[in-house]
C-alpha cells in the first residue's frame, strides 16, 4: 500500500459546529430574574415555635434566632442550623419503638447487647431503660461535640452498666430500681455538663429489667421460694401479733386482779382492826355497857338462827323433867 499522496487528496475532513444562535436580549432578561429568585430564596428562612435558630457566617457563629421568620445573606454567605430546644427528646436502650399508641410494638432481638449487663454479684441480667432530655444550650450542643447524640447514647450506657455494677442482682431486679434510675440520671448529667453537650437529663426510667433468658426458670423458682418463705415469715409474724398481745392482756388482768385482792384483804384487815381499836376504846370507857351491848347484838345474831327457844328463870330448879327436851328434838 502506498503512503504517497495524489495531487488531488486533501487529507482528513474536519466537521464543522455551527453554534446555536443565542438571543441575548433573553438572555439579559432571564439572567437577572434567576439571580434575583436565587437571592429571594436564600435570605430568608423560618424557625418553628419549638426550635431555635443558629446562624453562621463563614463558618462563624455570629447569633441566635428565637422562632418566626429571618433574613440572613444569601448566596451561602450565612448558614442556619435549627434547634428543637422545646422538645422533649427520648433515648431508647435494649429496644426500639417501632410504633406508638394504645398497643405499642416493640423490638428487643437486635439490641440485647445494649441490655445485657452483669451485677456486682457476677449476676447476668437484661436491663432496658429510657433516658428523657432536653436540648438546653443549643450552641453547645451543635459545636462543643461532633457526633452529639451517639456521645450520648455512649455515655448513659457507660453510667447504667457502673450503676448495675455496683449492686446486686436483686437489687437491680426489684427495691433499687429507683435507686438505680437516680443515680444514673445524677451521674449522665454530671457527664453532660463535664463534655459540654448543652444537654438536660430530666428522667431516667428503667422500662424493664429481667435475668437472661436461660437462666428465668430458675430465677423464678428461685423468686417463687423467696416469696412462700416470705408468705410464712408474714403468717408467723401475724400469730405473733395476734397471741402475744393476748397473753400480754390476760398477765396484765391477772396481775391487776391479785393486786386488787390484796388491796382489799389489806383495808378489811385495817378495817377490821380500826374496828376493833374502836371497841376496845369503848369498852375501856364503860366496860360494862360495852359487855351488855356486845351480848345483845350476838344474841341477836344468834336467836334467830335457833328453831325452838325455851325462855326459863335462871333461878327455877328441876324443870328438865318436865321440857320433854328429848321428844322435842325428835320431833324437830
Amino acid at each position: 500500500m502506498s503512503n504517497q499522496f495524489d495531487g488531488n487528496d486533501q487529507g482528513p475532513q474536519i466537521p464543522e459546529f455551527k453554534l446555536p444562535n443565542v438571543n441575548l436580549g433573553k438572555l439579559r432578561v432571564i439572567v437577572p430574574i434567576g439571580i434575583l429568585l436565587i437571592l429571594a430564596l436564600t435570605s430568608w428562612y423560618t424557625v418553628n415555635a419549638e426550635e431555635t435558630g443558629l446562624v453562621l457566617r463563614f463558618g462563624q457563629f455570629v447569633r441566635e434566632t428565637p422562632p418566626g421568620l429571618h433574613f440572613k445573606i444569601p448566596f451561602g454567605v450565612e448558614r442556619v442550623y435549627k434547634v428543637a430546644i422545646q422538645r422533649q427528646h427520648k433515648a431508647e436502650f435494649g429496644f426500639r419503638t417501632l410504633s406508638a399508641g394504645v398497643k405499642s410494638q416493640y423490638s428487643t432481638k437486635p439490641y440485647r447487647e445494649e441490655a445485657n449487663m452483669l451485677t456486682g454479684d457476677l449476676n447476668a441480667a437484661m436491663v432496658e431503660w429510657v433516658v428523657q432530655y432536653r436540648i438546653t444550650d443549643p450552641f453547645k450542643h451543635e459545636f462543643r461535640v461532633r457526633n452529639v447524640d451517639e456521645t450520648f447514647r455512649d455515655m448513659s450506657e457507660a453510667v447504667m452498666r457502673r450503676v448495675v455494677g455496683d449492686r446486686t442482682v436483686n437489687e437491680v431486679l426489684t427495691v433499687g430500681r429507683a435507686e438505680v434510675a437516680h443515680e444514673v440520671e445524677l451521674g449522665l448529667q454530671e457527664l453532660c455538663e463535664s463534655y459540654e453537650t448543652g444537654i438536660t437529663v430530666e428522667q431516667v426510667v428503667l422500662q424493664d429489667v429481667n435475668p437472661p433468658d436461660a437462666v428465668k426458670p430458675s430465677f423464678n423458682a428461685v423468686n417463687e421460694a423467696q416469696q412462700a418463705k416470705e408468705t410464712l415469715i408474714n403468717q408467723a409474724q401475724s400469730e405473733y401479733n395476734r397471741e402475744i398481745p393476748k397473753a400480754k392482756g390476760g398477765a396484765l388482768q391477772t396481775i391487776q386482779e391479785a393486786e386488787g385482792y390484796a388491796l382489799d384483804r389489806v383495808n378489811r384487815a385495817q378495817g377490821d382492826a380500826s374496828l376493833f381499836n374502836s371497841i376496845y376504846l369503848a369498852y375501856r370507857l364503860a366496860p360494862e355497857v360495852t359487855r351488855t351491848r356486845m351480848y345483845l347484838e350476838t344474841m341477836n345474831e344468834v336467836l334467830p338462827k335457833v328453831e325452838n327457844k325455851i325462855i326459863v328463870d335462871s333461878d327455877i330448879k328441876g324443870i328438865l323433867p318436865l321440857l320433854n327436851l328429848n321428844n322435842a328434838k325428835g320431833g324437830k
